[in-house]
C-alpha cells in the first residue's frame, strides 16, 4: 500500500509550496477529508492541512454511529431521512470493516415520547425513506418479548419496543480511511500544520494561506485557486481571519459519553431510549469490545473547543438516566466509569434568532473574498457535504476556464481498507483473513478478528509487521505491529495519535493503554530522535488526555461528596 508517513508529510508540504493547487482544504476532520477525496478524484490538484491530528476534534468524539436519520422523522425532515439513509448504505458498502450493522431497540413506556402505533408507523416510514434492506427492516415486540430480548431494560410501565438497524462505526478510523484514500489518489496532505493567515491577490480574493509546521517550527505559504474552510468548531476563526464572520455563526454544544465495563452494564442489545427526565432528550447505550458506552449530553459550550471538560453534572446526568432506565446488577456510580470522551458539535445560529432556531444542517458560506466555508452536518452525511461544496468549486473553476466540470466519483469508491468485496463480501473476507492470522501469524482467533475488523483489507500489511517474539521494544507484538503500521501508513506524529485515535485503546481498553503508553513514547522518541523537551511535551500531552479521559477529577469530587454526606 502507499506510504503515508512523516516523510510523506514533509514531501507534501514542500510540494504544496512548489506549485499552485486547484484547491486547498483547511481542516482534517471527516468533512475536510471527504472534500479532499471528492475533489482529488474529480481531477483537481488538492491539498489538505490539519492543525492537529486527523479527526482530533469533533470527528472522533461522536456517538460512533452512522445514523440512518431516525431522529429527523420527529422534525418531519423527510428529505434528510432519505439522504442520510442512502448515505449510510454507501458508507457501509465502501468501508464495511468500520461500519457494523446493529439491531437497535427503541423501548417505549406509558407517558413517554413514543408509543406502539407511532413507533411502528415511524419505523416503517424510516425503513422506506432510508432504503433499508428487507432483511434489516424493523419489527415490533410486546413487553414480554422485549424483556426476553433485553432483560436489563426496565420493565415497569413498559409498553413494548421497536427493533431496527443502525450502524456502529469507529469515527476516528472512518475519517482516517478517507484521508488515506485521498493520499492514494494523489492528494497532498499534512497534519500538525496550522494555518496562521490567508493570502489575497490584487483583487482582494483569497489565493492561499500562510502556515506554520508545528513539528519543525518552520513557516511557509501555499497558493491555491480556491480555499475551503472546513475546520469544524474552528470555522469562525478562519472567517475572522478573512473579516467575514458575519450573519451566521457557530453555536457549540458539548456532548459527553461514558464507557463502563460490560459486566457492570451487561446489555446485549444497543438501546435508543428516552431519558427519564422529561427534557425531550434521548440517549444511546451501545455494547462494544467488552464495554458499554452511553451518551450523550447536549449543553452549550463557550470555551476552547479543543478539549471540552467532563463535569460531575455531566456524569451524574448520564448515570442517573442509566440507573432509572435499566435494571442493572448494581446502581452505577462515577467509580464504575472507566473512561469518557467529550466533544463539541458546531451548529449554526443566525444573528438575532433564538437558540431554539439553531440549525443542525450543513451550510456553505462564500465571503466577498471567495473564501468558502462549510459547517454543521453529521458524520453520516460527510460524502454528500463534500459533493455539494466541490460541485460549487468545480463549477466556479469551469466558469473561470481552469477546469472542465466533472461530477462526483466517490459513490462507489471503496475507502482504504475497504477492498473486501463490498458489504456482501465482508463476512467471508472477515472469516478468511481471521483464519489467516491464526494459521500463519500465530494469533489467537479473537486477536485476529480484532485486527481484521480494524484494518480491513490492509490487515495483511499489519500481519507482516508482526514480530516472531511475544514482545519487542517492551511492547506486545500486536501493539508493536500496529504502531509500526501507524508510523508508516497512518501519519502517526504524536503518541496520542496512536493511543487514542488509531487504536482507540485510551477509550475502550484503558488499562492496557496505561501499560503500553511509556513504551510507545520511548519507541517514538527514538524513532523521531526527539530531544528531552519534545519527549516531555509528548508525555505531558498523553498524561493530560488520560487525566481527562479517566475522569480523575470527577471521581475525586464524587468521593469527597460521599465522604461529606456520610460523616
Amino acid at each position: 500500500m502507499k506510504e503515508f508517513s512523516n516523510t510523506t508529510r514533509i514531501d507534501n508540504l514542500k510540494s504544496m509550496q512548489d506549485q499552485e493547487l486547484d484547491l486547498l482544504v483547511i481542516g482534517g476532520g471527516i468533512t475536510g477529508s471527504g472534500i479532499t477525496l471528492d475533489a482529488q478524484t474529480r481531477g483537481l490538484k488538492t491539498g489538505l492541512l490539519e492543525m492537529r491530528d486527523f479527526a482530533s476534534g469533533t470527528s472522533s468524539r461522536s456517538t460512533k454511529l452512522v445514523h440512518g436519520g431516525l431522529r429527523y422523522l420527529k422534525q418531519a425532515a423527510i428529505n434528510e431521512v432519505h439522504e442520510v439513509g442512502s448515505e449510510r448504505a454507501i458508507v457501509y458498502n465502501n468501508a464495511p470493516q468500520i461500519t457494523t450493522p446493529l439491531k437497535m431497540m427503541l423501548p417505549f413506556y406509558y407517558g413517554g415520547t413514543f408509543g406502539p402505533f407511532t413507533t411502528s408507523i415511524g419505523l416503517d416510514v424510516y425503513d422506506r425513506l432510508a432504503q433499508v434492506k428487507s432483511s434489516e427492516r424493523k419489527y415490533m415486540l410486546d413487553p414480554k418479548k422485549t424483556l426476553e430480548r433485553e432483560p436489563f431494560i426496565k420493565g415497569e410501565n413498559l409498553k413494548g419496543s421497536g427493533v431496527y438497524v443502525e450502524y456502529r462505526t469507529d469515527d476516528a478510523r472512518l475519517t482516517l480511511e478517507v484521508v488515506k484514500k485521498a493520499n492514494e489518489e494523489g492528494s497532498l496532505i499534512a497534519n500538525y500544520t496550522k494555518v496562521t493567515g490567508l493570502l489575497y491577490d490584487s483583487q482582494n480574493k483569497v489565493c492561499g494561506v500562510i502556515f506554520k509546521d508545528l513539528v519543525s517550527g518552520t513557516t511557509g505559504e501555499i497558493f491555491a485557486k480556491k480555499v475551503i474552510n472546513a475546520c469544524g468548531p474552528w470555522v469562525d476563526e478562519i472567517r475572522e481571519m478573512d473579516g467575514s464572520n458575519v450573519g451566521k455563526h457557530l453555536h457549540l454544544t458539548k456532548g459527553v459519553h461514558l464507557v463502563i465495563d460490560h459486566e457492570k452494564f451487561p446489555i446485549s442489545n444497543s438501546i435508543y431510549f428516552d431519558t427519564p427526565f422529561h427534557d425531550n432528550r434521548m440517549m444511546f447505550a451501545i455494547p462494544r469490545e467488552g464495554k458499554t458506552y452511553i451518551g450523550t449530553t447536549d449543553t452549550t459550550w463557550n470555551d476552547d473547543p479543543k478539549e471540552p471538560n467532563i463535569t460531575v453534572k455531566d456524569v451524574t446526568y448520564i448515570l442517573a438516566a442509566a440507573n432509572q432506565m435499566f435494571d442493572l446488577p448494581q446502581a452505577l456510580t462515577p467509580e464504575d466509569v472507566e473512561s469518557g470522551w467529550s466533544g463539541v458539535r458546531p451548529l449554526i445560529q443566525e444573528e438575532g434568532k433564538s437558540p431554539s432556531e439553531i440549525s443542525r444542517k450543513d451550510e456553505i458560506f462564500q465571503s466577498h473574498s471567495n473564501l468558502l466555508s462549510i459547517a454543521g452536518g453529521k458524520l453520516t452525511g460527510y460524502r454528500k457535504m463534500a459533493e455539494k461544496i466541490v460541485d460549487l468549486v468545480a463549477r466556479q473553476l469551469d466558469a473561470e476556464g481552469n477546469f472542465e466540470y466533472k461530477s462526483e466519483q466517490t459513490e462507489n469508491l471503496t475507502l482504504s481498507g475497504g477492498d473486501v468485496g463490498g458489504d456482501s463480501g465482508w463476512l467471508s473476507f472477515f472469516d478468511k483473513m481471521a483464519q489467516e492470522g491464526v494459521v500463519n501469524y500465530d494469533l489467537e482467533r479473537e486477536e485476529a478478528e480484532q485486527l481484521v475488523q480494524r484494518y480491513g483489507s490492509n490487515v495483511l500489511t499489519v500481519y507482516k509487521l508482526l514480530p516472531k517474539d511475544a514482545s519487542k521494544n517492551n511492547l506486545p507484538r500486536i501493539d508493536w505491529a500496529m504502531l509500526q503500521y501507524g508510523l508508516q501508513f497512518e501519519m502517526v506524529e504524536h503518541p496520542i495519535d496512536y493511543l487514542l485515535r488509531r487504536s482507540s485503546q485510551m477509550l475502550f481498553n484503558i488499562e492496557h493503554e496505561k501499560e503500553i503508553q511509556t513504551p510507545v513514547i520511548e519507541y517514538m522518541s527514538d524513532f523521531y530522535h526527539w530531544d528531552a523537551g519534545t519527549k516531555q511535551a509528548m508525555t505531558d500531552e498523553v498524561n493530560k488526555k488520560l487525566h481527562l479521559t479517566s475522569l480523575r477529577d470527577v471521581k475525586k469530587a464524587y468521593k469527597e461528596h460521599i465522604a461529606k454526606i456520610t460523616e
